[in-house]
């Protein structure tokens, strides 16, 4: 029986002794568990497959499904039987003699700096650069260039290192093999690899933006399988001197000396010229490269431009890029808050050897497609997008709709001062092409079990659950998680899946013998950071269930409407809800939505139409269909049912009134109780929706005008204490919802960037007025899962 509602502190309920072995609790659950055959064999998705509409050539190469099931792989699991030798010997030095017995493609620098300093981009970049004094004049013949431009020019020697790849792979291998579980890998992905390879074009690797591991697995996965092993893009300084010539000797290419940030790079006059015919001369060479993407703060899109660049200049034919999605049960601390200094270093050591919270990673390789057909198709494109203020202002403010229909425009993804030499049609297509690769590398991650867990005790047991209760909901989160085509990075029983998953979180989790069973009752722990991590593991579910959550939030403003028009509060009526109107809610909130959520190669209108068609896959709503002959008004009101139309003015009226009215109708499936799963997918985007309220609250609290960095920084601060004031949604605090609310108000115009010196905000005329900013809270407020 399902005690959601049984908190953990009550009374009657005794919590474990937090000093016994942690095997006492897991036992403990394991004999409250009924052991279940295994279920996740039945059925895996195939996952990773290319777009249909923007590159149906490479998906008609099936590359990914034209071998049978070859199962997984542990990678840091190494054995004698990876190598030709056998023995006693061999079984002890088996990892040397496999890393040692790899293959590795040469890659020199050779006369690459030459080529770079002497191609036109760059000599025009200097010449332009001379003409307004902003560096010292330089033959550009001289091969010994000093200054920035030398330091830059540092960069395009870098090369990878045999010996040395070799030695610090066995070392990640000795090293991953302590920090995780397993490093699972499916093999039919990496046999589609090794046919990509063979059409003899550049790979390009993209993942999402999560720690500095993320780029370690992929080359480490790239290498024990005899793949070529791709330069990686990592944008960062090396905290340590001695760090930085080791990393420039594996094909890491990181920012130029004295430069604190990759925005900082960007503005540099000579550092794009000189990256874009970098990047163009390892493509040239037939190396690949690794690139990582971030939604929250825009990055990634100038790499993708520079290897589409490449292409345009005819320096390579075509280049293959190949998604990548990394999942982890619960990434190590020390890598999501990284901390300088020794005895931070040496507590990490510490918690390695112990073999504390060890988790699993999946790694995902999506099936290459052609970078050439995707630009050519013209599928994928963002042109023709509209400023959120065109999109939304006139249904916040006046309440109209007759605007919301159109693409939102994201051209600050790669701002005009990124790459300046682009055309407006080349940034808009990479743009797009950012978009999608965001879009693909998050639906090529994996569901892991911890993601399962977290999400169910934040979004549906926030008040604590029976451990009985809670896995009949995983099972039931499974299926539906299977069901939309993702694949999850687990296997097993039940009763192993939800014990590897409570060790996983168990720093976050409070857990209780409830009386008379002594059934042990789980309750996330109230504090802060353990709801911000949940939070975190919670992310790629609400990617998943998107369309199901927008509906179901839009669904939930509908029934708003209707309890504020005088419908009451038990719902005992039925309710119409017309086609028509519960697309233009869903239409709204998809505006609001961040970067990542919809490929560009999908309509705003097309997702908002498949949205209300998932609620009805779900459960939630039930569909209706009514004769041509009577009118829906009419048919309305001799049932006697409340329903409303878009245009209560008669200036609003127009001919459209006349024609055939729409067919559809939705209800709900449970008009007396509204259906659990409603709620459920509600509370998904509350946790967004939330931080967007709260910072718009927060707002007349700034010192404005302020720097965008400072505003950062005072909105983070102000968010933590409502959260604390509020007790209980500490995870709508985050630094990245703060980022996310900051750009939405700035393309709505609540903020106004000035950027004559240093890029500041200020409160925009418009919402200057208590009143406008009143209807701005109240249009988020109207989404929002209380």
């Amino acid at each position: 029986m399902d005690v959601a509602g049984v908190d953990a502190s009550s009374e009657g309920a005794t919590m474990l002794e937090p000093r016994r072995p942690a095997l006492s609790w897991g036992v403990k659950i394991r004999r409250k568990l009924k052991s279940v055959a295994p279920f996740l064999g039945r059925f895996r998705p195939m996952v990773g497959q290319c777009c249909h509409q923007c590159t149906p050539e490479s998906l008609g190469l099936k590359l990914l499904c034209n071998s049978p099931p070859l199962g997984f792989e542990n990678l840091t699991c190494v054995n004698e039987t990876h190598t030709r030798y056998r023995g006693w010997l061999v079984r002890r030095v088996c990892c040397l003699l496999f890393v040692w017995g790899r293959e590795v493609h040469l890659s020199h620098a050779g006369d690459r700096r030459l080529n770079v300093l002497t191609s036109e981009r760059v000599k025009k970049a200097l010449l332009t650069t001379r003409a307004t004094g902003e560096t010292r004049p330089t033959e550009l013949g001289m091969p010994e260039v000093t200054g920035y431009f030398g330091r830059l020019l540092e960069l395009t020697e870098t090369f990878i290192s045999p010996a040395l790849l070799r030695l610090v792979c066995w070392v990640m291998l000795k090293f991953f093999s302590l920090m995780f579980y397993s490093v699972q890998l499916n093999l039919n992905q990496l046999a589609a690899l090794h046919r990509t390879t063979r059409l003899k074009t550049p790979l390009i690797y993209v993942c999402l933006r999560q720690s500095p591991v993320d780029h370690a697995l992929i080359c480490l996965t790239l290498f024990c399988h005899n793949l070529r092993v791709p330069y990686t893009l990592y944008p960062a300084q090396a905290q340590q001197t001695w760090l930085r010539p080791i990393l420039k000797r594996l094909g890491v290419i990181l920012l130029p000396k004295d430069t604190d940030s990759e925005q900082d790079a960007e503005m540099d006059s000579l550092y794009s010229p000189v990256m874009t015919s970098f990047i163009g001369e390892l493509l040239r060479e037939g190396a690949g490269l690794s690139v990582g993407v971030s939604a929250g703060r825009g990055q990634g899109g100038q790499w993708i431009a520079r290897v589409r660049q490449a292409i345009t200049d005819g320096l390579v034919p075509d280049v293959g890029v190949v998604p990548v999605g990394v999942s982890y049960d619960c990434l190590p601390r020390h890598f999501i808050h990284p901390q300088t200094g020794l005895m931070s270093a040496l507590r990490f050591v510490v918690s390695l050897l112990k073999g504390d919270h060890r988790g699993s990673v999946r790694i995902h390789f999506a099936q290459a497609f052609s970078l050439k057909e995707m630009c050519e198709s013209g599928k994928c494109r963002v042109d023709g997008g509209r400023p959120l203020q065109e999109l939304l202002l006139s249904a916040v403010l006046n309440e109209r709709i007759d605007s919301i229909f159109g693409q939102k425009d994201v051209s600050w993804l790669l701002p005009p001062s990124v790459m300046p030499e682009l055309t407006p049609a080349e940034r808009q297509q990479t743009i797009a092409l950012t978009l999608h690769l965001m879009y693909s590398s998050t639906k090529s991650m994996a569901v892991m079990s911890t993601s399962l867990m977290a999400c169910l005790l934040l979004h549906k047991h926030r008040k604590g659950v029976r451990v009985s209760a809670l896995c009949r909901d995983i099972c039931w989160l499974l299926e539906e998680v299977l069901f939309r085509n993702t694949d999850v990075g687990y296997g097993g029983s039940l009763v192993g899946l939800v014990h590897h998953a409570l060790s996983m979180l168990r720093p976050h989790l409070l857990i209780a013998a409830a009386p008379p069973t002594k059934e042990p009752v789980i309750v996330p722990r109230p504090d802060p950071e353990s709801l911000l991590t949940l939070s975190q593991h919670c992310d790629l579910l609400t990617h998943i269930f998107i369309h199901a959550a927008v509906g179901a939030c839009a669904v939930s403003a509908m029934l708003r409407e209707v309890v504020g028009c005088g419908g009451g509060g038990d719902l005992e009526f039925d309710v119409v809800l017309g086609q028509a109107e519960l697309t233009e809610k869903i239409l709204q909130l998809t505006h609001l939505l961040s970067p990542g959520y919809i490929p560009p190669c999908q309509t705003a209108h097309g997702f908002a139409l498949d949205a209300a068609d998932c609620l009805v896959q779900c459960g939630v709503l039930v569909m209706e269909e009514v004769q041509r002959a009577t009118p829906v008004c009419d048919f309305m009101k001799r049932q006697g049912v409340l329903s409303w139309r878009t245009s209560d003015n008669p200036d609003q009226s127009s001919d459209s009134d006349c024609e055939e009215p729409d067919t559809r109708s939705y209800k709900l499936s449970q008009p007396s109780q509204c259906p659990e799963m409603l709620f459920f997918l509600c509370s998904l985007l509350s946790v967004q929706l939330r931080a967007l309220c709260w910072t718009l609250e927060s707002l007349h609290y700034l010192p404005l005008p302020t720097t965008e960095t400072a505003c950062v920084s005072q909105l983070h601060m102000l968010l933590k204490n409502r959260a604390q004031l509020d007790k209980v949604h500490y995870e709508s605090s985050s630094i990245d919802l703060v980022r996310m609310a900051l750009r939405t108000f700035i393309d709505l115009g609540v903020l106004i960037e000035d950027t004559r010196e240093d890029v500041y905000l200020d409160i925009g005329p418009l919402f200057a007025q208590c009143e406008n900013k009143e209807k701005l809270l109240q249009f988020f407020s109207q989404f929002l899962y209380k």
